[in-house]
């Protein structure tokens, strides 16, 4: 059975399960992971210039674009902006060098297609060039998202990105940025799962027509925050033996449903095939109404490494969500 799809505000079709490339491997794996993917049916790939997975991505679509198994069309396709690149005038060179615009990237190729499908800024929060994770307190600096979105506008219009969104902004941050945008976003994509519900801001973009993304949607297995918490919650296990199916499918139906897309990231072809395969039954409303009423909610990535009190523009995590936490 197909992923369901939802529809952007720019009549873009994502669909609703993407592959996520948020960790980054060797190029042959994310390579070989990527064509399998295609061979199941994904359709949706998620990167972002601060993974160092965009050309092992972009080889792999152009092999599958050559072999004829998928065409550009058929594929959406994610990047962002790296924190490092919000002067607005950085903003446009940073997308055609994720795509391969441009003389100097000729060689790089990067994701070797003229478009991305969805260009989000990353975060909200501006480093210095060349900063690495985590950044030191002096490599943070003040923010100006009115002067990156009108950017990212311009990238709009030029064609390079069909569809323009945010990452990792609360529903305060939205507000603030719809009043000014001339192109609202499409899209926010935030940590959410069982455990970080992030009702609220649900709420918010459903009202405000902004698309719903989930990374780590299976509780971000084998990364620095990653826990064990959501596929090993007690009532995901109990709806996975109610419904005979695994903890990761119940995790994906009930965000489906819910009307938000997930990017997951599995290089492994057996999980690729799972995740895939969470559509062919729905859970009840009263198992939706178990998981929204229940499931404790709580974050698991760490921000605090944005916050201080001198550089950065959040002093705290709950200034950062803007007590959304």
């Amino acid at each position: 059975m197909e992923a369901p799809v939802f529809q952007l505000r720019t009549g873009a079709r994502a669909p609703a399960v993407g592959f996520g490339s948020g960790t980054f491997t060797s190029a042959a794996e994310i390579k070989e992971a990527v064509l399998s993917a295609i061979k199941l049916g994904y359709r949706h790939f998620d990167t972002a210039a601060g993974y160092g997975t965009e050309t092992a991505i972009g080889e792999a679509l152009a092999i599958a674009f050559d072999a004829g198994l998928v065409t550009r069309e058929e594929v959406f396709l994610t990047t962002k902006l790296r924190s490092d690149d919000h002067d607005p005038q950085d903003v446009l060179p940073a997308l055609k060098k994720s795509l391969r615009l441009g003389q100097s990237f000729i060689f790089s190729c990067a994701l070797r297609v003229e478009f991305v499908d969805l260009f989000l800024i990353h975060a909200p929060v501006k480093l210095t060039k060349g900063a690495r994770f985590p950044p030191t307190e002096h490599e943070i600096l003040p923010l100006d998202i009115p002067g990156t979105w009108k950017a990212m506008e311009d990238c709009f219009d030029k064609g390079l990105a069909k569809a323009i969104g945010v990452s990792n902004f609360s529903s305060k941050k939205l507000g603030d940025l719809l009043e000014y945008a001339r192109i609202p976003p499409a899209a926010n994509q935030v940590e959410l799962h069982p455990i970080w519900q992030q009702k609220k801001l649900r709420d918010f973009c459903r009202a405000h027509d902004v698309q719903v993304f989930a990374w780590s949607p299976l509780g971000g297995l084998g990364k620095v925050w990653g826990s064990k918490s959501v596929l090993e919650d007690p009532v995901v296990l109990e709806l996975a033996a109610k419904h005979h199916k695994s903890p990761a499918q119940i995790v994906l139906r009930w965000l489906t449903q819910i009307g938000v897309g997930a990017v997951v990231k599995s290089y492994n072809p057996q999980r690729l095939r799972e995740n895939i395969q969470s559509f062919d039954f729905d859970l009840l409303p009263e198992d939706l109404e178990t998981i929204e009423s229940t499931v404790p909610q709580r974050r698991l990535a760490a921000w605090e490494w944005l916050c201080n009190s001198t550089t950065s523009p959040y002093k705290t995590v709950q200034e950062l969500w803007d007590d959304e936490i």
